[in-house]
């Protein structure tokens, strides 16, 4: 499958991220070929920029696509291997129930029937890392993705981060609620399940219009045609209101959507087959 990656002008935003540029990933949803031509593209752009360079995924790289373990392989890249200098990886709600079913403990059995339901997707990804181990019948646990997914990748989805600050800007999966104190909202663990709110939220943040006290959030959680419902904009991935959202729809548009945003300015990256 060829997948080629379309790199928008540059738009002129009140981004202030002290010198780096940011390449931030939405969701991918277990589209292998797609992340890897968006970081083929990523360090191409990379090698024309001066500055700190660092590369940001925003949650949801699991569940509904072909190709999880494929996906997870990529993102388990260190920064050289990406051409930047560091790799912040932010938990989405996808990864929040994935590691929940497998820690076990009381959340285990709720979090296991979201997950892997027709509507999230997890059941693939139970299936690839059963067939990875040969073995059809593995439950899913930590020893199950230890083996399938081997110890570093687990190790680093179990040390994502809920949100990174740069400067100005806030990189969450989800959002925030608007009119709400951030830090408040923010310091949830993602052990909470769906109230961690700041990687599940849609309506109170795409629908606000208040901004967020000067912050500008990018993010990623809600497909095009979702969005819509929310925020009334025909192309959500542009910045308004505060909000820049990089979810593409992968599942049901094969998009995946990354942008790259300098002190003043961004271009949207979209991978599509």
């Amino acid at each position: 499958m060829s997948v080629a990656v379309e790199v928008s002008p540059w738009t002129p935003a009140p981004f202030a991220l002290n010198g780096e540029t940011v390449f931030a990933v939405g969701d991918v949803h277990g589209c292998a070929g797609h992340l890897r031509s968006l970081l083929d593209t990523i360090r191409s752009l990379a090698g024309e920029t001066t500055g700190p360079r660092r590369l940001v995924y925003l949650g949801d790289l699991i569940d509904r696509g072909p190709d999880t373990l494929g996906v997870l392989r990529l993102w388990a890249q260190d920064a050289a291997a990406c051409s930047v200098d560091k790799v912040d990886r932010i938990i989405g709600n996808h990864e929040i129930l994935m590691l929940l079913t497998l820690r076990g403990g009381p959340r285990a059995g709720r979090a296991n029937a979201m997950w892997q339901s027709e509507r999230m997707g997890g059941a693939r990804v139970v299936d690839e890392m059963r067939a990875r181990v040969h073995d059809p019948a593995a439950p899913p646990t930590y020893a199950l993705a230890r083996a399938a997914l081997g110890r570093h990748a687990l190790d680093l989805l179990l040390t994502q981060r809920s949100h990174l600050r740069l400067g100005n800007t806030l990189l969450v999966h989800g959002g925030l609620a608007g009119g709400h104190d951030a830090a408040a909202f923010l310091q949830r663990p993602w052990t909470a399940g769906v109230n961690a709110r700041w990687a599940w939220i849609t309506r109170g943040f795409l629908d606000w219009q208040g901004g967020f006290d000067g912050t500008l959030v990018v993010h990623g959680h809600t497909p095009p045609a979702k969005h819509r419902k929310f925020s009334g904009l025909d192309d959500p991935h542009v910045l308004a209101h505060g909000r820049l959202s990089l979810d593409g729809g992968s599942a049901l548009t094969g998009v995946v959507v990354a942008a790259e945003i300098q002190d003043g300015r961004y271009r949207v990256l979209k991978a599509r087959r």
